[in-house]
């Protein structure tokens, strides 16, 4: 008896019935044999010891530090060795969830006793003892009753295992003597987990809900070598000085006051320069674009929630009703808006509609409320009130592709203009499940993001199965200065919302259809987006973004006329200047300006006075001067700023 499998390059391979992927491996070369550490069969991902069914196709799956999948077995792995691990030190353990994550992993405790840094020290110390022997990570099916009987001390495991589906197999992993309730898959043993580094632990609420009780969660993160596990670390490290929360205290950018509530962002007058330039500067390129801005109410009648459908499919992350009590008003429920998205509906559809009068181009930088579970919220990355770049198009299905050729283009004039590298990801229909409209318009709708995207000259990752059940989207990812990877810009088609609110136009044929609706944020979130920004540069913000982008300083108050002088020169430009005449010595007002990042300190002494001149120091120059006189640079700034150059 044999089977016969596919490989990746179309041939195919005939081994024995009951062969494994192991075995393939082993029947192609002793080398691959050796670096394989897990199988994709079928697009799923298996252990190499498991047996391969017959015609399937099979890609195998070797050590690799810029695999995805490679590395996701390997993290896997390891949260299973801490958890055997921390059985060690604390035999008592209960056991939660212990999945790899983009860049590492983590397992959740119940313990008695929150983990210290000692603790974290002494249970690396006994995970390193663990991966020194090459003890195999074996998967067995087991029933019901045996499965309740294994985890029977272990009510997270008996709850999680009361979730599982009548018709779904059961497995359980054993790295002797720790066993889990687990789907896998895992690298072949222990041994293969070498380049490691526990990272920190934290609290974390049972399933992410605040009502449940409190664990302990222990983060870390595993490559397959010295170097990307090196470079790893050296990432975290800058990552907490480019902390936005740290910069943002110091350049007095933001705060989130206790008193005002978690999540709610008070922004100081530094940070809302921030905000008011990216404002400005994205409704300028949607203006030059033939956008329509509108506005809509923050508040609105439950009812308009209901119809949309966020009511029924996003009401956890909705803030609770409000009553109104007015006259004549029945006691509605009145809800804070999670979205822009109704409203624009409600816009389009307040008049009678035309072919000729699309594709329609509705803006709005509008705030949005969503009640994010507490412990989730963090700086400007997460928070409550959201300052949405909001963009809804309504278009006809010929229209599509120009409309998302447009939005492309915008995506790559905002991400060249901030010097951010991205990337693409094409999310194509689900493949089960309840989807709105025919394949015949879900294959024009992909077809249309796929001709945009090459029109564009755009390379893509395609994501099949991974757009919403009303639509196909593209996503952009983007790197910061140390290589994170952050959700950037998502460009939406909808055809769910046309329908729930009957929207229409007039076709050339004199009848109705329904248009073609596209979702897009640029920027996303404000908050967000500043954040990451800040943290990209590290505070030290362009010239064009900076809140104050030049800062005049005389050496003693006999210049101080003339300094003020330069600045005001500057703000009739629109250069945001201040002077600096406080008491302090002229060192410690440059080492202050450099400390606020500061892109341009100006010192004026006697002579720069009598001369009409100014001593230039740069931003990142060092103690680099350059004289030059006020009208060269005030050339030289206004040239820098609306050019929107990243440096000098």
């Amino acid at each position: 008896m044999t089977l016969t499998v596919s490989l990746p390059d179309g041939s195919e391979r005939t081994l024995p019935a009951g062969a494994s992927a192991a075995d393939l491996a082993t029947s192609i070369g002793p080398g691959l044999a050796k670096a394989s550490v897990a199988a994709l069969v079928d697009g799923r991902l298996r252990d190499l010891s498991r047996t391969l069914p017959d015609g399937a196709r099979v890609a195998l799956v070797t050590r690799s530090d810029d695999h995805q999948d490679a590395l996701w077995v390997l993290r896997h792995s390891a949260a299973h060795v801490l958890a055997t691990a921390v059985r060690r030190v604390r035999p008592g353990a209960g056991i939660g969830f212990g999945p790899p994550i983009v860049e590492g992993f983590y397992y959740d405790f119940a313990v008695d006793e929150p983990f210290t840094p000692e603790d974290l020290e002494e249970i690396e110390a006994r995970m390193r003892e663990i991966t020194a022997t090459a003890t195999p990570f074996s998967r067995r099916r087991v029933d019901r009753a045996e499965a309740e009987a294994l985890f029977a001390d272990d009510p997270l495991k008996l709850e999680r295992l009361a979730e599982i589906p009548e018709d779904e197999p059961i497995t359980v992993y054993e790295n002797e003597p720790f066993l889990d309730l687990c789907r896998g898959p895992h690298v072949p043993a222990t041994n293969e987990i070498k380049h490691f580094k526990l990272l920190n632990a934290a609290g974390a609420y049972w399933r992410g809900d605040e009502n449940r009780q409190m664990l302990q969660r222990i983060y870390g993160t595993a490559f397959y070598t010295r170097k990307a596990l090196k470079a790893r670390l050296h990432q975290i490290e800058e990552a907490k000085k480019r902390d936005h929360r740290r910069i943002g205290e110091a350049m007095d950018l933001f705060s989130v006051e206790e008193e005002v509530g978690p999540g709610l962002v008070c922004w100081h007058p530094a940070g809302a320069r921030i905000q008011m330039e990216l404002r400005r500067w994205i409704e300028d390129l949607l203006a030059r674009r033939d956008y329509e801005f509108v506005y809509t109410p923050h508040i609105a009648n439950e009812a308009l929630f209901r119809r949309s459908g966020h009511l029924p499919n996003y009401a956890e992350n909705m803030f609770p009703p409000m009553v109104d009590r007015g006259p004549g008003s029945g006691a509605a429920a009145i809800r804070l808006k999670p979205m822009n998205c109704p409203g624009h509906c409600m816009v389009y559809a307040a008049r009678p509609r035309s072919y000729r009068d699309l594709p329609i181009r509705l803006s709005e930088i509008a705030n949005v409320y969503r009640n994010e579970r507490s412990g989730t919220l963090h700086g400007l990355l997460r928070v409550r009130m959201l300052t949405m770049d909001d963009g809804h198009l309504f278009c006809t299905p010929g229209q599509v592709e120009g409309e998302i050729f447009t939005c492309l283009e915008l995506v790559r004039t905002v991400m060249t203009t901030l010097g951010l590298s991205y990337r693409f990801d094409l999310s194509t229909r689900p493949h089960s499940g309840k989807r709105i409209g025919g394949d015949e318009v879900w294959d024009a709708a992909e077809a249309a993001l796929v001709q945009a995207l090459e029109r564009s000259g755009l390379d893509y990752d395609l994501d099949e199965g991974g757009g919403a059940f009303y639509g196909p989207k593209i996503d952009v990812k983007f790197r910061d200065a140390i290589g994170r990877e952050w959700q950037g810009a998502t460009i939406q088609l909808d055809f769910n919302l046309p329908e729930r609110f009957e929207l229409e136009y007039i076709g050339t044929d004199n009848r109705a259809h329904r248009p073609v609706m596209i979702h897009r944020a640029i920027l996303g979130t404000i908050e967000r987006f500043t954040g990451v920004l800040t943290e990209h540069f590290a505070g030290a913000f362009p010239l064009w973004l900076a809140p104050v982008q030049v800062r005049v300083l005389p050496i003693s108050d006999a210049q101080q006329d003339a300094a003020d002088s330069v600045r005001d020169a500057l703000r009739e430009a629109g250069i945001r200047a201040e002077t600096d005449a406080r008491s302090e010595t002229l060192g410690y007002r440059i080492r202050d300006g450099e400390l606020k990042k500061t892109p341009y300190l100006l010192i004026v002494g006697q002579r720069e006075a009598n001369e009409g001149s100014v001593a230039v120091r740069a931003r990142g120059a060092e103690k680099k001067q350059i004289v030059m006189t006020a009208g060269e640079f005030l050339a030289r700034v206004t040239d820098e700023r609306d050019s929107r150059a990243l440096a000098p």
